[in-house]
């Protein structure tokens, strides 16, 4: 079998999709399963076996994406679905377009991977616009462009239950990205510590993931405050770089806080970010927009005690089995519970020995498996079984 996956961001550009597309590659690779990836252009990129770039430029809204154009997309795809059995979408711009043009051109089935809630972020990004009229737009975009595949993948069950609140009729299919559990579980915390000089007693919480403004990062500098009254060396780790990043800082600075947030961009993920997993003490995360929330895995995969809100698609990761703790969504809460995991040592073991046992469950060998099941039952003409993947119940408060 060989795959076309079409999309408008990948690497070098870090973000979720980025991940699950690269994830996904070298898991169906594994099992015998060819990918063909169409993406954009960002730079020089070195070349990349079974990636094709497409010339492409910057969006006025968000300069770390691209815009490719509609025509050339389709003139690519067209070319690569004759040596392919099923086409994957993974975004719903001109890669969608594209994707749906070639499906009915060629008949090969179809099939989206819904990675990002648009009504929850518009309004960060376009100004002068009344954000009901932006969620009902991307509500009718949404329904319109789902309804016309032959299966939509979503990563989490509030995904697929806001979505089905759309008017979505098509097969939803709950299929989470998995982690590759190896990578996380080999960090080196000392190597981390001595090169960004972080003293080695110094309690740390990390932040990884966009700066950008549905991160919800702000609540977490607010929790921070909270915190140092008890905790006056704790340091808050931002690693990440986006829209919001200017304003965070200038936020930073006016509270003079610079001593206890440090922001330290992007990191490799192979060769750096395991150790600033290992480097830390706690993860904190409060986005209320995620659709699944990878970094949580990958930081209990890392061994880390985790400190979130259990919003939106971060609901499916944050149960009691995760071992984490997932206050009600106020500042004030947040901070209690950070200040409980960074002063009982105890608690912080617990917590890491039942984040890595769930970790192991969202494993990208496991998962991948069941996207490969989902291709062969679209192949096959049979009936495709909703919710393939089922999430674990619900979070609820620790």
């Amino acid at each position: 079998m060989r795959v076309l996956m079409i999309s408008d961001v990948y690497f070098p550009r870090v973000n979720g999709v980025s991940t699950a597309i690269q994830t996904y590659r070298q898991q169906l690779d594994a099992i015998g399963i060819e990918s063909i990836l169409i993406a954009p252009r960002y730079g020089n990129e070195p070349a990349e076996e079974r990636v094709t770039r497409l010339r492409s430029w910057s969006v006025p809204m968000d300069r770390e994406d691209r815009f490719v154009l509609p025509r050339d997309f389709n003139r690519e795809a067209l070319n690569a679905a004759k040596h392919c059995d099923i086409i994957h979408v993974q975004t719903p711009f001109s890669a969608h377009m594209a994707g749906v043009a070639v499906a009915r051109a060629t008949g090969r089935p179809i099939v989206s991977s819904y990675h990002t809630l648009f009504e929850e972020y518009l309004h960060h990004y376009t100004r002068g616009i009344p954000s009901s009229w932006l969620r009902g737009l991307a509500r009718m975009i949404s329904r319109k462009q789902c309804n016309a595949l032959d299966a939509v993948v979503v990563p989490s069950s509030p995904m697929a239950e806001r979505l089905n609140a759309y008017g979505i009729t098509r097969p939803m299919h709950i299929l989470p990205t998995g982690i590759p559990l190896s990578r996380f579980g080999s960090g080196d915390r000392t190597r981390f510590r001595t090169h960004y000089q972080i003293d080695e007693d110094r309690p740390v919480a990390l932040f990884v993931g966009r700066t950008a403004h549905e991160k919800n990062i702000d609540f977490l500098i607010e929790a921070l405050r909270h915190a140092l009254k008890d905790f006056p060396r704790l340091l808050l780790l931002i690693a990440g770089e986006g829209p919001a990043l200017e304003h965070l800082r200038d936020r930073v600075h006016a509270e003079q806080l610079a001593d206890s947030v440090r922001f330290i961009g992007y990191l490799d993920r192979v060769t750096e970010l395991p150790d600033c997993y290992a480097a830390a003490d706690v993860f904190v995360f409060a986005s209320r927009t995620e659709t699944q929330g990878l970094v949580l895995l990958e930081a209990m995969a890392a061994g880390l005690p985790v400190v979130a809100l259990a919003e939106m698609g971060t609901r499916d990761i944050l149960t009691p089995a995760s071992g984490a703790i997932a206050p009600v969504d106020n500042v004030q809460a947040f901070s209690a519970a950070l200040c409980r995991v960074i002063g009982d040592a105890e608690l912080r073991l617990q917590m890491r020995a039942q984040g890595l046992a769930w970790a192991a469950e969202w494993s990208d060998v496991a998962l991948t498996g069941k996207l490969a099941a989902l291709y062969r039952s679209l192949l096959s003409h049979s009936t495709v079984l909703e919710n393939s993947w089922k999430a674990p119940s619900k979070a609820r408060p620790v």
